[in-house]
């Protein structure tokens, strides 16, 4: 009898137990099944601090906010030996990857990091997310407390909750009580931006490299402190496709090792013994290649990581339920069980081979550190911008690469801007990065003068080296270069001192200048701007110059120069002060070659006929970079504007109704002026009042007439297309930095060539950035493509009565990370028409 009682007691014992172990699912703690609608951002926060309440295998960290202020959180998953040394495992993994620089231990957890939802619409990533968590925090779920004995795994339920918010508050409201499949309904149409991008309008998907988004910024803090072996970014695709996992297609960059491909087949083939016992269709191998540094799989890959995407079929189109080209349904719940599946798969594979990816993670760094890949052992870049080279530093120092400042020794090498070897002098203050560090990868990528391309059929840009979308002075080196400095040398005074100063001059080159400008407008302080070229002080000043004259300020009283000192501090510039008016070389101060620059109401033009991605730049850059006001009109209203109340217009990339219609034109020869980009500018090409033309295509030599070439092969189809495309080449502008457009540049400027449009040369207007014969610099480029793109106009100035129209055929503002473009952009709204 006493042995009966000691058995009830210990199985009710037992019961109780498992009762207070019980975690609620996410249906139980939702009140909903997954899958019957979309969960908001904040009951999913609300779920996964529940899961920290109540488990004692994950911890949460709040790493951040979006723009609208949402929470951007991460869980760290372990078992119960590992959750109290988290910190401990990722310092040792640290030394593992050689960033910290102590002896490291081997028998480390495998850190796996699944990412969800960077696109805000594609919204099952989240909700599968919420489904992934439970099964690995289930305590009577035996498989996954296997995988984490010898693994970390991080999830980021959602990249993008403003997002993923647009898209939710759209669908949510809107739909039928039952329902409706059918794809061209209300529900399967989201209205103009979308909820993709982020607030800004920014594709964070394109943003891991450049960081020029907060959420990005935030992130990646975190990111650099753990990196781990594995990495899945998880999206949607069309409505019409199944599900793709890795491996992925080509073309691979050079430097992706073998283990960082073998183990995508390893995972990929986990992945897929789940898919066919459940008889769901994928694909492999296909579309999403790994080229593009800024993606979350490349990136990853870059910093030693098997990065990888996973794509379902559905996307913003899918909604709960909605019927494909086949025929088929495809509901959200299928969705959810699909990422929900991969994402357990990954953990389980990474589980099995934890071994094996922590001894690859570290040889990985230490073949980084010791033997770094490619030709190059050396980056200098010079300092002659001493603003842009600040702004490159934060880059590098946001992604983990060391560097430092000046050498001992002159050195041979790659000249960016010649595209020669050349023997060449390092100064004290010209920035120096060894390839031999940690990150020696993702320095050669970012900083390969040519990206070796395996197939042309590729799914984003191909170029993107840094000196040539930084505009500055670099050379690439065989040669190993010590810098002598850790820290940049002191900078010059903000101000430098003269007692009764005439006027202080701030250099026009770079962003910084810009962000200055802004400012003092702001202040309503009176600035003006050199049309030419001038020294003074021993000083030589750019034409743009920009000069603060004290008699034109009075009101300002004895604040005058403490104002400027805190503005040029704020804004990263220096101030000379001038005691005289009379200039060594170039116009004095009271010549008419001084222009006095005017408070300008600017408008952006945004709405369902503007391009969301080219007017979010805008509006980041304007809001975000430079801080001054900027009206946003919508083009539906734009007819019911008064233009009059406007300086400024500008026209982001899109298809507007009438962009050059006689309402506008008006506005222009009334001293308008009105800013074109990329489509907007084609729009113009040929209408009537406006100089600019289309280039007509290069016709055929009869003798070079090939009369079997439209005999094409079928099978070949995809490929015949790339002779005609362009996906992202550099190219070399001849500039005339002489034109207020091309003022702070050399006479040269490098754009990014998304497209084959090139304009005739205006014949009654001014023809500031042109193409000549090669000016091809790198990048792929189709070979029907590469033949029009020879001397022709891609940023020119019409005046038109007393305004002006600036023709901008490429996007200077290129997804907030083609730097050099922004003084191009500023000179557009600021420096042209006065």
């Amino acid at each position: 009898m006493k042995k009966i009682l000691v058995f009830v007691f210990l199985l009710v014992i037992s019961f109780l137990t498992v009762q207070a172990q019980k975690i609620q699912t996410p249906s139980e703690f939702l009140g909903y099944k997954l899958g019957d609608k979309f969960t908001p951002h904040y009951r999913v926060v609300d779920y996964y601090k529940y899961l920290a309440s109540v488990s004692k295998n994950i911890q949460l960290e709040e790493y951040g906010k979006t723009n609208e202020g949402r929470p951007l959180i991460l869980a760290f998953l372990a078992s119960d030996n590992n959750i109290s040394k988290l910190d401990e495992i990722r310092r040792n993994n640290l030394r593992l990857a050689g960033i910290i620089n102590e002896p490291s231990q081997p028998d480390q957890p495998a850190i796996v990091w699944l990412s969800y939802n960077v696109h805000g619409n594609e919204a099952v990533s989240t909700e599968a997310s919420l489904q992934t968590v439970y099964d690995l925090l289930d305590p009577s779920n035996q498989r996954t407390k296997i995988w984490l004995q010898n693994t970390v795994v991080v999830l980021d339920p959602c990249l993008n909750p403003d997002g993923r918010e647009r898209y939710v508050n759209f669908y949510n409201p809107i739909k039928n009580i039952v329902p409706d499949a059918l794809p061209f309904s209300r529900e399967h149409v989201e209205p103009w931006p979308g909820g993709r991008a982020n607030h800004y309008y920014f594709d964070l998907n394109r943003d891991w490299a450049w960081q020029s988004q907060i959420e990005t910024q935030q992130r990646m803090i975190v990111y650099n402190k753990w990196l781990p072996q594995v990495h899945v970014d998880f999206h949607e695709q069309g409505i019409n496709e199944p599900y793709y996992f890795a491996p992925a297609a080509e073309p691979y960059h050079q430097d992706i090792t073998k283990w960082q491909r073998e183990f995508q087949t390893i995972i990929g083939k986990n992945n897929a013994r789940y898919f066919d016992r459940n008889g769901w269709m994928y694909f492999t191998r296909e579309r999403f290649d790994l080229l593009y540094p800024s993606y979350g799989d490349t990136y990853p890959i870059y910093n030693g990581s098997v990065g990888m995407t996973y794509e379902q079929g559905g996307s913003g189109r899918a909604g709960l339920t909605v019927i494909n080209s086949d025929g088929d349904t495809l509901t959200l719940k299928d969705r959810i069980e699909h990422h929900h599946t991969t994402g357990l798969s990954t953990v389980e594979a990474v589980s099995q081979n934890a071994s094996k990816a922590i001894t690859e993670f570290k040889n990985y760094f230490t073949e980084s550190k010791s033997n770094p890949p490619g030709e190059y052992n050396s980056y200098v870049i010079k300092g002659e911008n001493i603003e842009k080279l600040k702004t490159l530093a934060t880059l590098l120092q946001r992604n983990g690469i060391e560097f430092g400042y000046g050498s001992a020794k002159g050195a041979q090498g790659y000249n960016y801007f010649t595209g020669k070897r050349e023997t060449f002098k390092v100064e004290n203050n010209d920035l120096v990065i060894t390839a031999y560090q940690p990150k020696s990868v993702l320095l050669k990528v970012l900083f390969e003068p040519q990206t070796f391309i395996s197939d042309s059929a590729t799914y984003d840009i191909t170029a993107w080296s840094l000196p040539y979308a930084f505009g500055l002075q670099a050379y690439a080196t065989s040669e190993t270069l010590k810098p002598l400095s850790a820290e940049a040398p002191e900078a010059q005074n903000i101000m430098n001192d003269v007692s009764d100063p005439v006027a202080y001059i701030a250099n026009w080159n770079s962003l910084a200048d810009v962000k200055f400008l802004a400012q003092l407008l702001k202040n309503n302080i009176k600035v003006r701007y050199s049309e030419i070229p001038f020294e003074t002080g021993g000083k030589r000043f750019n034409a743009g110059s920009l000069i603060i004259a004290r008699t034109s300020n009075d009101n300002l009283g004895k604040e005058f120069k403490q104002i400027l000192k805190n503005l040029a501090l704020a804004s990263g510039v220096s101030l000379q002060a001038i005691s005289s008016a009379y200039v060594d070389k170039g116009a004095d101060l009271g010549s008419d070659k001084i222009r006095l620059i005017r408070k300008p109401k600017i408008m952006a033009v945004t709405g369902e006929s503007a391009s969301s991605l080219s007017f979010g730049e805008v509006w980041h850059f304007f809001e975000q970079q430079i801080k001054y006001p900027l009206t946003v009109i919508r083009s539906e209203d734009f007819s019911r504007i008064n233009l009059n109340e406007f300086d400024v217009i500008i026209l982001p990339d899109g298809s507007y109704a009438d962009p050059g219609n006689e309402k506008i034109q008006q506005w222009i020869r009334g001293g308008g002026k009105l800013i074109a980009m990329e489509g907007a500018v084609s729009q113009l090409a040929g209408k009537k009042g406006f100089d600019l033309k289309n280039k007509e295509e290069v016709k055929k030599n009869e003798k070079d007439t090939n009369l079997y070439e439209d005999l094409k092969v079928y099978e070949n189809r995809d490929r015949e297309n790339v002779r005609k495309n362009i996906p992202g080449a550099i190219y070399k502008v001849n500039l005339d930095n002489t034109h207020p457009l091309g003022f702070g540049f050399p006479g040269f400027y490098y754009t990014l060539k998304l497209d084959d449009k090139v304009y005739q040369y205006l014949s009654d207007g001014w023809n500031v950035g042109v193409l000549k014969k090669d000016n091809y610099v790198t990048g792929f480029v189709g070979a029907q493509v590469k033949k029009k793109l020879v001397d022709g106009l891609l940023f020119g100035v019409q005046e038109m009565g007393s305004g002006s129209v600036v023709y901008l055929a490429d996007d200077p503002l290129f997804r907030s990370f083609w730097e050099n473009g922004k003084l191009l952009f500023s000179n557009a709204v600021f420096m042209v028409g006065h």
